[in-house]
């Protein structure tokens, strides 16, 4: 929590680590190493073993492909996906997503929201009587 009296620190401009590891470090390990510093859903999806999209996927962002398109929002963001973009599907259009370092092992549904933030109007006709005397601005 930050009181009035401090300041506000800056935001680190070091590299990113997850659990003592870089991106780059991620990046070169071996699928036992990497489960064993993923958070534990993560880590029980991938034992499990991904379905035939999933790999399909995958595939395609090993190969480099530019535009990936999806409806898989419960994949999770591997080391190898970061600096890459995809298209997520959310319910009602595609939207574009660039992964960060700082999303590895987060989903992609947490990235492609279904919802929009609710902004309510003013009282229109119909509207009860008390909210008719909405006083103006």
């Amino acid at each position: 929590m930050v009181r009035k009296t401090q300041k506000r620190l800056p935001r680190r401009r070091e590299e990113f680590t997850y659990r003592g590891h870089t991106v780059e470090e991620m990046k070169h390990m071996g699928p036992s190493e990497l489960v064993a510093i993923m958070p534990a859903r993560a880590r029980r999806k991938v034992k499990r073993g991904f379905t035939r999209g999933e790999e399909k996927l995958l595939a395609q962002v090993r190969k480099g492909e530019v535009k990936i398109r999806t409806h898989l929002r419960n994949m999770i963001i591997l080391p190898e996906m970061v600096g890459r973009s995809l298209e997520i599907y959310n319910g009602r259009e595609f939207v574009k997503v660039d992964f960060l370092p700082e999303s590895v092992f987060h989903y992609f549904g947490e990235f492609a929201l279904t919802r929009k933030k609710v902004t309510h109007g003013t009282a229109g006709i119909g509207a009860t009587r008390s909210s008719k005397y909405v006083p103006l601005k």
